[in-house]
């Protein structure tokens, strides 16, 4: 067998099919390069803030933060970050199903409980995603008791 240059391995790989959670999901690469493409997953208009929302990366979604920006309950606040990811989700054409892992940051570790009795309602497939919780040392100006990432696919 024939040994392959690293170019020669990018641009195949970049034409290879990945079938990911049933799916037969394209790859998407330039056609000039051989390279994935990162882009804007939704179309968004852009904040003055310095980061996108939804970033894409072939079949990757890579969501930002969401903090809260409404005061109350922790399960008020999870609810409140959940449905704003599941929206940006959808925007960008995946689903919380199809999320592969999350981060969430807690104002107060002691509501975790609390916290996880919320997020354990949302259909995140038949398995959940890997997630990590943490208590950062501060949250942004602006947000209340919570934020959460994640990643997931197209």
């Amino acid at each position: 067998m024939e040994k392959q240059t690293r170019r020669g391995l990018l641009k195949d790989a970049a034409k290879v099919a990945v079938v990911m959670g049933g799916a037969l999901v394209a790859q998407e690469a330039s056609a000039q390069t051989g390279r994935m493409v990162k882009k804007d997953a939704t179309g968004k208009p852009a904040t003055s803030f310095p980061f996108t929302t939804v970033v894409s990366f072939g079949n990757l979604l890579f969501v930002s933060g969401i903090g809260c920006r409404i005061a109350g309950t922790i399960e008020e606040e999870t609810k409140w970050v959940l449905d704003e990811i599941e929206k940006n989700l959808i925007a960008a054409g995946s689903s919380l199903d199809k999320v592969l892992k999350v981060n969430v940051f807690m104002e107060d570790i002691k509501e975790f409980d609390r916290m996880n009795a919320v997020y354990k309602t949302r259909k995140w497939g038949s398995v959940f995603p890997a997630r990590n919780t943490v208590q950062p040392a501060a949250l942004p100006a602006g947000d209340h008791g919570l934020a959460i990432d994640c990643i997931a696919y197209v």
